[in-house]
């Protein structure tokens, strides 16, 4: 179905791209560490930046990594039943709790967001960075992952989701 590529095309290049943003905030790390025991000159703005670009990243990757079937899962009762029992389940689980959850989620840092933005709002560290930034990413990463649920339910729907198909138990000699 060219929605379902559509979508999971999209979750894909962004998880893609924003997963390079940990190499960026590694390396900023690294160079805060270097300046502050070697030559003794510590950074007045790395803390910040990079707790700004971990929760970027953080938040970003919910929509990759419900693609790719990655969040915490509780599979005692489901594992049991079978391929079409367990479809449903799913289903049921998506409507019942994952689209309230992704609803409140976009609209609740929407608001967050604007309210950032109006305010002006910054950090309160050394140097002051803008917050509405990371929190506009919230909203964008709860469209996200609310539109990869829309994908993941109807591919329970038609009966194409592979994350449901038996798995080979695993050898653990």
């Amino acid at each position: 179905m060219p929605i379902i590529r559509l979508i999971d095309g999209v979750n894909e290049v962004v998880g893609r791209i924003v997963s390079n943003v940990a190499i960026v905030f590694a390396g900023i790390i690294i160079y805060d560490v270097f300046m502050r025991y070697f030559l003794g000159e510590p950074t007045r703005w790395a803390f910040d930046l990079t707790k700004q670009l971990y929760g970027f990243y953080f938040i970003m990757l919910g929509g990759y990594a419900l693609r790719h079937q990655a969040h915490v899962r509780v599979d005692l009762v489901t594992e049991r039943l079978g391929h079409t029992a367990r479809r449903w389940t799913e289903v049921a689980g998506y409507v019942i709790f994952f689209f309230p959850f992704a609803w409140v989620f976009a609209r609740r840092s929407w608001d967050f967001a604007i309210t950032s933005y109006n305010q002006g709002e910054v950090t309160y560290g050394a140097v002051q960075l803008p917050v509405y930034p990371l929190k506009m990413a919230m909203f964008v990463a709860a469209v996200l992952l609310l539109i990869q649920g829309v994908s993941e339910i109807l591919k329970l729907v038609l009966d194409k989701a592979d994350h449901l198909e038996p798995m080979e138990p695993l050898d653990v000699r």
